[in-house]
């Protein structure tokens, strides 16, 4: 079909839709190849923070996308870049961000530094887990502590893949961890740094079975649910699974894959976070995954489709879509 035609087709269609009070998402929800998207909601706008999915040398900045409705996205470009983050060079990571006394904190991964154990010399300390800060949600950020808060390989999990958790007593975790390793550290009270545990640790590991990388974690009906990414980010084999636990440390018991590759749609589906809109138990998982056909590693796009649950308060398998959500108007 000639392209120029396909988009007034699509067009025509998606006012049809909006004409009768729905609004009408589709797949991928953004422009463009990104992966790892962090999913959040700040007052009465969606947030979107991705990995822009590239080559290392070029993934040096990070853009965010925000939204009225979960439909029409506005992008605000580079957000945060490595002239910013002077220590920062390359593969600016899986960006996890929440707000705390006005201010917003932006976590992310740089430079893919490597361990004793991959590359047979002294740990490079140049890199790891980062935090920026802004004043609102679009930026501009700037570097918070003009260093990483992590660059060292706790329990040999690589310093990547970082999410922020504020638990209901107001203690802030950070979940983080990569090579098939999950570690958990607290974060002090103005996240300059690591608050041990009561038996001196600085991090616990938490690493449930199959687990690769992607932490993300919320907490529906008291319970906490721990989800991450399996198999192989760069081929069609990433999925999702996930874990239930009665507090934030576990222990994490693996139930059941619940996003993995659908032939007819598309493949390596993983490294989500989820969206609960407030006050409902409405739910939505905002996650990466493999056009059909894939043109390259890099070749990724950002979704977001349903996150259901059944009467016991395990998940469902997650069904993708083209279509992705229909939400009605308020």
């Amino acid at each position: 079909m000639n392209k120029n035609l396909l988009l007034v087709i699509c067009s025509i269609f998606s006012f049809c839709l909006l004409s009768t009070g729905v609004f009408a998402q589709k797949n991928p929800v953004i422009e463009g190849w990104y992966a790892d998207p962090e999913g959040v909601i700040f007052g009465k706008e969606y947030w979107i923070y991705p990995t822009y999915s590239d080559k290392y040398e070029k993934q040096v900045f990070l853009d965010a996308f925000s939204s009225k409705d979960m439909v029409t996205w506005k992008k605000h470009p580079r957000i945060l870049d490595t002239a910013v983050v002077k220590w920062a060079k390359i593969a600016m990571w899986a960006p996890s961000i929440i707000k705390k006394d006005n201010q917003y904190f932006l976590f992310f991964a740089a430079n893919d530094i490597q361990s004793k154990q991959r590359n047979k010399v002294a740990d490079d300390t140049l890199g790891g887990i980062g935090i920026a800060v802004a004043d609102n949600p679009a930026g501009p950020f700037k570097d918070y502590l003009g260093r990483p808060l992590i660059n060292k390989f706790y329990n040999n999990a690589q310093p990547i893949d970082q999410f922020v958790f504020n638990d209901k007593d107001g203690q802030y975790y950070i979940f983080y961890g990569g090579w098939g390793r999950c570690n958990v550290g607290k974060l002090n009270a103005d996240f300059t740094g690591l608050v041990p545990f009561s038996d001196s640790e600085l991090v616990k590991e938490v690493t449930p079975k199959g687990y690769v990388e992607g932490p993300t974690m919320f907490i529906r009906n008291g319970q906490y649910y721990f989800m991450w990414s399996e198999g192989g980010w760069t081929n069609g084999t990433y999925k999702v699974a996930y874990a239930i636990a009665d507090n934030v440390l576990g222990p994490f018991e693996r139930k059941v894959t619940i996003l993995e590759a659908d032939e007819s749609i598309a493949t390596g589906a993983g490294h989500h976070s989820v969206i609960n809109i407030p006050g409902t138990d409405e739910w939505y998982i905002v996650y990466h995954r493999r056009p059909i056909p894939n043109l390259g590693r890099d070749h990724r796009v950002v979704c977001i489709d349903r996150l259901l649950f059944n009467a016991d308060g395990t998940i469902k398998n997650v069904r993708m879509t083209f279509d992705g959500v229909k939400r009605e108007l308020n």
